[in-house]
């Protein structure tokens, strides 16, 4: 008698693991991380990259930094979250790109936030899987990297 069950194909298990690929992991992150960032730029400007006069307030009373003139930051941080996003998105610079956004996270956690973690940390894992894979191949940088040989 035979004891082995026939092979009928691969294993749901197996299935899932070639559909959802590092691929297509890198891709979801990639918009996923930039889209909260380029909302929260977006609230700070009227037009393209016109700070509004509440940004330059919400940088001088409620996120006030360290070491950092509130003008300064309020332009810093805005720009960031319009220029790293954009990159995310089209998969260029990204390692640069998700390092960047994870300093902004730090930041953000410890002078701005600090009880607000548990969003903090749900924004650093899809960067730190970017910082640690990069991109994918469905991106830009790949592109670069395939074109330069």
């Amino acid at each position: 008698m035979n004891t082995t069950t026939p092979h009928a194909g691969p294993h749901l298990g197996e299935l899932l693991a070639r559909w959802v690929s590092p691929d297509l992991i890198a891709l979801v992150s990639r918009v996923a991380i930039a889209s909260v960032f380029w909302i929260s730029g977006r609230t700070k400007v009227e037009g393209w990259l016109t700070l509004t006069d509440t940004t330059f307030l919400l940088f001088r009373e409620d996120y006030a930094l360290p070491l950092i003139p509130p003008e300064a930051a309020a332009y810093l941080a805005t720009w960031a979250e319009h220029l790293f996003p954009a990159l995310l998105v089209l998969g260029l610079a990204t390692r640069l790109s998700a390092l960047a956004l994870l300093g902004m996270t730090a930041v953000i956690q410890v002078f701005v936030y600090p009880a607000a973690w548990p969003t903090h940390l749900s924004w650093a894992a899809p960067l730190l899987y970017l910082l640690g894979q990069g991109a994918g191949r469905w991106s830009l940088d790949h592109a670069l990297r395939r074109w330069r040989g």
